[in-house]
């Protein structure tokens, strides 16, 4: 059972931008009722597709420097990484199919 993977600034280049396969990375924080919402969205698809697309999450309020690095300005984000570039960003809540399709188009 793949549990998305809690990452702050020191292990993101390790973990998200050494990786080869698609990384979805959930910028998220504490505070913030959507991130809520989207948080067991993202643990199912950290499951069901575990196999594909490992899934990584970043607490915002946490690691500011890394959010400001990606220029996140609203949360949640995800960012899908594939071979540490972002190809995809996906802002707000979003039902778990539109994350599938935007991850299925870079598998």
């Amino acid at each position: 059972m793949a549990e998305p993977m809690e990452v702050n600034a020191d292990a993101f280049s390790k973990e998200v931008l050494e990786e080869a396969g698609p990384v979805l990375v959930d910028f998220w924080a504490e505070w913030c009722g959507p991130c809520r919402m989207l948080a067991p969205v993202v643990e199912e698809i950290a499951r069901e597709m575990e196999k594909k697309v490992k899934v990584v999450k970043v607490n915002v309020d946490l690691n500011p420097s890394l959010a400001a690095s990606y220029g996140i300005m609203s949360i949640p984000t995800l960012i899908l990484f594939k071979a540490g570039k972002p190809v995809e960003r996906l802002i707000g809540y979003m039902p778990k199919a539109k994350i599938v399709e935007a991850i299925n188009r870079h598998l």
